[in-house]
């Protein structure tokens, strides 16, 4: 009788310890950030450096999506996701052989898709599905890694779960809009034509890169035109925030979508290769957690967030450093290229420290309300 209340709490107090995991991961990754774009730091461990994009995308990206994901279905097994997410962001910061963190991120990427199944079957809409789908391109990029692929032809499929999870998620938000069916097909051809463009990278990297641009410049401009975040934009405190999240986000996914249609045949490496992952990274997915922790930590901890105007200081930083960053990257300067990924960094610091500073406040106001006596 007691089974049911005991794997709840455990589930529970299972939830820090992935966030904290979770946090190792982006700490890492920010360093090993600051490591490529030129500042001089003590390197830590050999090869942190080149595991920047996995340390980002799988180890603290992949944690807390698999984390959400877990709660959202309340199944103890759902769990093993953001476990082996964790473990694979730490074997990574352990240099650990290099198909321990392969395997583990690959382990995650199939649980998170049987969690999205599962939430198919409970809820069987589009917006289930496409984030499905979001999983299933982290199990091809987790498997082309593991196979020994370039990190190059590897991204792709990451970001690619990225942007349809986010997508999905958006397109689950903007239920309440009612969206016409023929709205709704665009939607979905739209996704269609980047998943692919990220098919045909496995034979021609170049020409996948720009057909998926062609979809990431599709979506964002959907996304800006039908997203829910175009009527609270208009109303104050946290829905402002998060709308002032978002919508320049959807900006930078078409300007993202556009150097990727453009510029195919240089997603390979230097400062145009940074610039067409950052905009999307940095503009679009980074826009998006700091507009979703508000909503998603306080789920996820059961505690209180609330809204606080500093908030804008940490969005309006990350904005402006990438603005200096994608110009050192065009024009080609260096010195604006590595300002701007230090103020990235301090930016996304920025947004750890209102997190919790907001995350004690509403402790400490919990406690103040709660009824005397026991």
């Amino acid at each position: 009788m007691k089974s049911p209340n005991f794997l709840s709490h455990f589930t529970l107090r299972s939830r820090p310890p992935f966030l904290l995991l979770g946090a190792l991961s982006l700490l890492a990754g920010l360093w090993a950030g600051l490591l490529r774009i030129g500042w001089q730091l003590p390197p830590l461990s050999a090869g942190l450096a080149a595991n920047h994009g996995p340390f980002m995308i799988c180890g603290f990206l992949g944690t807390l999506i698999c984390l959400e994901r877990a709660v959202g279905l309340n199944r103890p097994w759902a769990y093993a996701a953001p476990l082996a997410a964790a473990l694979g962001g730490l074997a990574l910061l352990l240099g650990l052989p290099m198909p321990v963190a392969p395997l583990l991120l690959l382990l995650a990427s199939l649980v998170l898709t049987i969690i999205f199944v599962a939430i198919y079957r409970l809820r069987p809409d589009s917006a289930s599905a496409v984030m499905g789908s979001g999983a299933a391109l982290w199990v091809v990029g987790n498997l082309l890694w593991l196979l020994g692929s370039p990190l190059a032809s590897v991204v792709p499929w990451w970001v690619g779960f990225l942007v349809v999870t986010v997508a999905g998620e958006r397109l689950e938000l903007s239920r309440v809009l009612m969206l016409r069916p023929g709205i709704m097909r665009s939607f979905l051809l739209i996704i269609a034509l980047f998943v692919a463009g990220l098919a045909l990278s496995l034979f021609n990297l170049a020409w996948g890169v720009r057909v998926a641009g062609l979809g990431l410049c599709g979506l964002g401009a959907w996304l800006l035109r039908f997203d829910i975040a175009r009527r609270t934009i208009r109303k104050q405190g946290l829905a402002q925030f998060i709308a002032a999240c978002l919508l320049p986000g959807y900006l930078w996914l078409m300007l993202a979508g556009g150097a990727w249609a453009v510029w195919g045949e240089r997603f390979l490496a230097g400062p145009p290769y940074d610039a067409m992952l950052h905009m999307i990274l940095l503009g679009f997915v980074f826009s998006m957690i700091f507009g979703h922790g508000p909503i998603i930590l306080p789920a996820v901890l059961r505690i209180e967030m609330p809204f606080r105007p500093a908030f804008f200081a940490h969005l309006l930083l990350l904005h402006l450093s990438l603005l200096l960053r994608v110009a050192g990257d065009l024009a080609p300067q260096q010195a604006l290229r590595a300002w701007g990924g230090m103020f990235n960094v301090i930016a996304i610091l920025l947004f750890l420290a209102n997190t919790i500073a907001s995350a004690r406040q509403g402790m400490v106001q919990g406690r103040s309300s709660a009824p005397a006596g026991g």
